[in-house]
């Protein structure tokens, strides 16, 4: 078989022109990869060779600090120093672009485990919970959990095919993405577990406390 005959790997496939990265803290590196479908960027918490590694997905328009009051950020300084898990928070080349966001995904996990990565959980908010449940699906067995917050049911029609487990995170006024879109994803997906939180819209701001706990204690047991 020819080279140009092989599979490539999501890495591959980005197409990249260039890349660079610079140490923004002894814990956290900011990546740039240019492909010509747009710019990929990664926040890096944790040492390169970490084994197990969150991977969060933004909404919509993307981002990068998540809901609840930058829940992205924080998990990934705690976990890192608290259980030595490493969080890759993904800024995607096109926001809304369902399938070029779960290749971004594909990508960062791939970019991972060349340096030592095995298992991962997937975490996106709104639009980035189904780019979370496709990508968990895509990782198959080296998807440790997936978890969604607030998120939407269009991509998801799938969630019958995700083996890993299932958190579903709402609340129960979100002005965006009423709450039994979770209920509608778990009943699709056949398994896993709904968190309700009460009197919190769509950035779950107002639980923020509450849910960095529970998701401090769900996301190291799923590696565990």
């Amino acid at each position: 078989m020819s080279d140009d005959s092989k599979p490539r790997s999501p890495l591959q496939l980005l197409g990249a022109l260039a890349a660079d990265e610079v140490q923004v803290t002894p814990t956290l590196r900011h990546i740039e990869v240019y492909t010509m479908e747009g710019l990929l960027m990664l926040l890096w918490h944790g040492a390169p060779e970490a084994q197990h590694v969150l991977i969060t997905c933004g909404g919509g328009m993307g981002g990068l600090l998540g809901p609840a009051n930058g829940l992205y950020h924080e998990l990934g300084e705690r976990l890192w120093a608290e259980h030595g898990i490493a969080t890759i928070r993904v800024g995607y080349r096109s926001p809304n672009h369902l399938p070029r966001c779960v290749h971004d995904v594909a990508a960062s996990a791939d970019l991972a485990a060349r340096s030592g990565a095995t298992r991962y959980v997937i975490m996106g908010h709104s639009f980035g919970g189904a780019v979370a449940l496709q990508a968990g699906i895509v990782l198959a067995d080296h998807c440790a959990g997936v978890a969604t917050l607030a998120t939407q049911s269009a991509g998801c029609e799938g969630a019958a095919m995700l083996t890993a487990p299932l958190l579903l995170i709402h609340g129960d006024v979100d002005e965006i993405l009423p709450m039994d879109t979770s209920y509608v994803v778990h009943a699709i997906a056949g398994h896993g577990d709904v968190t309700i939180y009460e009197g919190n819209g769509h950035l779950l701001d107002k639980a923020a406390d509450e849910i960095r706990a529970q998701l401090l204690d769900w996301i190291p047991a799923r590696f565990a």
